[in-house]
């Protein structure tokens, strides 16, 4: 047993600091649950029931592919800063935008993530083309939520 998490730590840690994003990040956004409810949507809007899905996909993604280059040694300094830039921001955009219910400040986190999120994509994409195109997805939804938050902002 010991000599598995000899071998398996980088992937250990990797999957445990997902996990712990994902439930900082779900608790935030479940205590500002009544507060994001009343606010007024626009009228294109994401069914609440597909959010959670979609983190779910991209956190297991996220979890696969940072695993896979990893036990390879493929990921650099840089992309592990990236990526635990890119947890932070993901948790404090919980915590501001739900749970502080700071709909500026939570744009302006979202950005940066979305930055952030974008710079680690065009990082891992020069190590792995194959898996990398995958996460186009998280960007794609960071963009998507971005533009929704943005909404939001205006609309209330």
């Amino acid at each position: 047993m010991k000599q598995f998490f000899i071998n398996n730590y980088k992937i250990i840690i990797i999957c445990a600091t997902i996990l712990v994003v994902a439930i900082f990040g779900s608790t935030f956004v479940n205590l500002g649950m009544d507060w994001y409810d009343s606010l007024i949507k626009p009228t294109q809007w994401i069914p609440n029931f597909v959010i959670p899905l979609v983190w779910t996909v991209l956190y297991l993604l996220f979890a696969i592919i940072l695993s896979v280059l990893s036990k390879q040694n493929l990921l650099t300094t840089k992309d592990n800063y990236l990526s635990i830039a890119n947890a932070v921001f993901n948790i404090l955009w919980c915590l501001i935008f739900f749970t502080l219910n700071q709909l500026l400040i939570g744009n302006i986190i979202i950005i940066i993530n979305a930055f952030i999120g974008t710079l680690l994509l065009v990082s891992l994409s020069k190590i792995d083309k194959k898996y990398i195109s995958l996460l186009w997805l998280y960007v794609i939804w960071l963009l998507i939520a971005t533009s929704l938050n943005v909404a939001l902002w205006i609309l209330n």
